[in-house]
């Protein structure tokens, strides 16, 4: 197999395993708050304590992940255009 035909293989392989995860799972945890749903915080002591709630997530910790949003956004633009 050739140096090309493997650099495909492997971006195919990549890319179809991305669309299988968006099918499977199409929400993800939030990259700012690690999935917590708000900032991790200290207090004056150094304890771990909790701090405001996540603007990125609306406190879910969940995001859809970006494939996911295109998809979205494809199907919707398809559906209005063909009504």
């Amino acid at each position: 197999m050739t140096l090309i035909a493997l650099a495909i293989a492997c971006l195919l392989t990549v890319t179809f395993g991305y669309i299988g995860m968006c099918a499977a799972s199409p929400f993800g945890t939030c990259r700012k708050c690690n999935g917590f749903g708000f900032a991790m915080d200290t207090d004056r002591k150094g304890r771990p304590k909790r701090g405001k709630s996540c603007r990125r997530c609306k406190a879910t910790g969940k995001r859809i992940r970006a494939g996911r949003w295109l998809f979205n956004r494809a199907q919707r633009i398809y559906r209005e255009g063909t009504n």
